[in-house]
């Protein structure tokens, strides 16, 4: 069944709200998904001088509390030579540093092939694990995190295990996350047909091989908008996608759409969730704008 919800704001007096607002709108739909949840955070990026290399994040995972991730920081920044920055939060670390992002991707799978990771970008965080909406948003301090923009998802597994890995988000490529109510009939093609082109798979579920689809869609130039379009064609099923980028964020169903959604706009936000409930304790909900997306149709929302 699950549960979707996003929030994205357009004025920057919401973003400090915003993880608090998407905790309400989680737990709203935990009917839909008991035995796991997760979120990605969009946040802004770390400034830095003219013509200076990009600061990068990459959020890991590793199920015993007591780990070391001490360890991992001070071996990342010798490794690399530059200062690093760990963020823990539970079974989850934020890992931030000055260097190129396959050859820390790299490092990670040779020297802590121990670690998991989630994802990896200038401004996202990904967050998720088994257990009830409402316990993982306090395990990892959604409500306190500011952001310009969130996706979240309450699971019912249907289609492969209940682990933390396949929990959703899926983080595949850098900045792209998406979250899927539904499912696909012909993931196992097109996992080796994106394998071959380069992306990388960590779990058998489908949902991650739509986050796969759309970042090599985006890799070869196309717009959001167009990725969203061609999975139409490509993407065998009945879904609603909710796909996520540093800029904004889009929302797409298949052309039955028989899986719920409902968006909501008002001169603040947007919100996306599964069922209007999630909506029912956002500011403005009385004079916003409230509609199911229609089937087969792309909305978008952007930063610029």
């Amino acid at each position: 069944m699950c549960g979707i919800v996003g929030l994205f704001a357009k004025k920057p007096a919401l973003e400090k709200k915003l993880g608090g607002l998407l905790t309400q709108m989680l737990v709203a739909m935990s009917d839909r998904g008991p035995d796991s949840a997760g979120f990605a955070v969009y946040r802004s990026g770390v400034k830095r001088a003219r013509g200076r290399k990009r600061q990068l994040k990459f959020t890991l995972h590793h199920p015993d509390l007591d780990y070391d991730w001490g360890a991992v920081k001070r071996a990342a920044a010798k490794r690399f030579k530059t200062p690093a920055t760990l963020d823990r939060r539970s079974n989850h670390a934020v890992l931030a540093l000055t260097a190129d992002a396959a050859d820390v991707a790299a490092w990670i799978t040779a020297a802590h092939p121990e670690l998991r990771l989630m994802g990896w970008g200038e401004h996202i965080e990904v967050f998720k694990d088994v257990g009830s909406p409402a316990s993982v948003a306090e395990r990892f301090g959604l409500a306190r995190l500011d952001a310009t923009h969130a996706l979240g998802h309450t699971r019912m597994a249907t289609e492969s295990a209940v682990t933390t890995e396949h929990s959703h988000p899926f983080s595949v490529g850098a900045e792209l996350c998406l979250v899927h109510n539904g499912s696909l009939s012909n993931h196992n093609r097109l996992r080796g047909q994106l394998r071959r082109q380069g992306i990388t798979f960590r779990t058998d579920n489908d949902s991650e091989v739509a986050a796969g689809y759309f970042a090599w869609r985006l890799g070869q130039g196309a717009s959001l908008k167009e990725a969203l379009e061609a999975g139409l064609k490509d993407l065998d099923g009945f879904f609603t996608f909710a796909v996520g980028t540093p800029d904004g964020f889009a929302v797409v169903r298949d052309a039955i759409a028989c899986k719920p959604a409902m968006l909501a706009e008002t001169a603040d936000w947007v919100g996306m969730a599964s069922e209007y409930r999630a909506f029912a304790g956002l500011p403005g909900i009385a004079d916003a704008r409230i509609w199911e997306p229609a089937p087969s149709t792309v909305y978008s929302w952007s930063r610029h």
